[in-house]
């Protein structure tokens, strides 16, 4: 099955999280099909935090790609982000 989840990267005690398409038989943070984003949870207030493809995101989950739990809600938060300046 192929999902799409977070990936850890970052040193210890400074977290970065990239958003990858992945086959859910793989580890965390091993092979992926694609990266479709990153996350930044200590990014400063000048610093992207979140960024999202989602036109592959909607590709990937048309093809059947189940996003896990985290992913779905940061989709869902950097969707409310774009929408109000759009």
């Amino acid at each position: 099955m192929v999902v799409i989840r977070l990936a850890r990267g970052g040193s210890k005690k400074r977290p970065f999280f990239n958003i990858v398409v992945s086959d859910s038989r793989n580890r965390r943070d091993g092979r992926f099909l694609e990266r479709i984003g990153f996350y930044n949870p200590m990014a400063a207030e000048t610093e992207q935090g979140l960024r999202v493809a989602f036109d592959r995101f909607e590709h990937w989950t048309g093809n059947g790609a189940q996003p896990s739990p985290t992913v779905v809600r940061l989709v869902k938060q950097a969707k409310a982000t774009v929408a109000p300046a759009a």
